[in-house]
């Protein structure tokens, strides 16, 4: 499948935020939106574009896309879903979003970034309730536990990742054995309980037209 293989800040300055793309580059004074707050490519003594709103509701779309780390189709697919559940669709999306195995295991803090965790995830080194899973965008339920295959743990990331598992904090929907490396989706998440970087009106605007 074809991914986006260009700088990743990139995306974050053209967006005009931070999207956490480099993990924890981006808690330091290398963060390119830091150090370079303007788009790329835009020249300072131009005027500045006034976009419309289809263009705001694209940038919002593509911002919650490119943050979860998704192709159209796929993030597209899961819109569909998110609009058949009943409640509001844009809290329905964020919750389908977040429940990905992918993310789960970033928010674990088993990786430093959602694409570092994807990773993990096609490479067989994450297990969901004991089985090995190396589909990223498989969704957990209430009551499933995220571990590592018995072979990763002799790896060198995972050694590493033990001594500094301490620091992490996790979200208040999952718990995590820090001595077993154990996770487990205690509920699922709430829109609350997730600092969304987009929002989620202009998603479903986009997608109604």
């Amino acid at each position: 499948m074809a991914r986006y293989i260009d700088a990743v800040c990139r995306l974050c300055r053209r967006n005009g935020e931070k999207l956490f793309l480099k993990g924890a580059r981006c808690f330091t004074p290398k963060c390119a939106i830091d150090k370079r707050p303007k788009p790329p490519g835009q020249v300072t003594t131009r005027r500045r574009r006034r976009f419309s709103d289809r263009a705001l509701q694209l940038r919002e779309k593509q911002k919650a896309r490119f943050t979860y780390g998704m192709m159209e189709r796929q993030f597209k697919k899961t819109f569909q879903m998110a609009e058949k559940q009943a409640g509001i669709t844009g809290d329905n999306l964020l919750v389908l979003l977040e429940r990905r195995l992918d993310n789960v295991v970033y928010r674990l803090g088993f990786a430093d970034s959602r694409s570092q965790a994807r990773q993990l995830v096609m490479h067989g080194h994450i297990t969901l309730n004991g089985k090995k899973v190396d589909i990223p965008s498989t969704l957990v339920k209430e009551g499933d536990t995220i571990g590592w295959r018995e072979g990763s743990k002799k790896s060198e990331y995972y050694k590493t990742l033990v001594e500094t598992i301490e620091a992490k904090d996790v979200l208040s929907w999952l718990s995590l054995d820090k001595q077993n490396m154990v996770g487990q989706v205690v509920t699922l998440p709430t829109p609350e309980q997730v600092d969304a970087k987009f929002d989620g009106k202009a998603v479903i605007e986009y997608y109604s037209r």
